[in-house]
């Protein structure tokens, strides 16, 4: 039982430095290398598509306070417009003011 556990460990040891000797190709070297060489048109390209980015982050964060609240005043105002019935009545009540 212990042994067919083991020659799998032991399998699965050797096989990844074999995985990483294999797939360590020096093409995929040139093609990482090449992608990090990036002409100054596309760099400003990229530069210009993250702070278009940044901008559309920041107005769905806006959007989604302004949904919020407008959630929260329509619970209020559904609360408000309940029938008076059914409506939980109020812990204690105001002084009359004289």
């Amino acid at each position: 039982m212990v042994w067919p556990v083991a020659l799998a460990i032991l399998l699965v040891a050797l096989l990844i430095p074999i995985m990483v000797f294999a797939f360590d190709v020096p093409r995929l070297r040139e093609k990482a290398a090449a992608s990090d060489r990036l002409t100054p048109e596309w760099q400003k390209r990229l530069e210009e598509l993250a702070s278009r980015l940044i901008a559309l982050e920041d107005e769905v964060d806006d959007l989604t306070r302004g949904l919020e609240s407008l959630r929260e005043e329509n619970q209020f105002l559904q609360r408000m417009l309940e029938n008076p019935e059914h409506r939980e009545p109020p812990d204690r009540l105001a002084p009359p003011k004289p």
